[in-house]
């Protein structure tokens, strides 16, 4: 049996599926600092702790 492999950061797309947002509400939790990103280059990436946090009410803080 593989263990299956979770990323720790992921993509705006991974991140749609997963929470089920529309991209322009996620840009809009970015935004508002509710959730949180990084830059690699130009890329942006979120957070999959920060996002599944949001999803479950708790504070950002407790997702850092």
């Amino acid at each position: 049996m593989q263990a299956e492999i979770t990323r720790e950061w992921v993509t705006y797309r991974q991140a749609e599926e997963i929470a089920g947002l529309s991209r322009t509400t996620l840009r809009k939790l970015v935004d508002q600092d509710d959730i949180k990103v990084t830059r690699v280059g130009r890329a942006v990436r979120i957070n999959r702790a920060s996002l599944a946090a949001y999803m479950n009410g708790d504070d950002l803080a407790a997702a850092r």
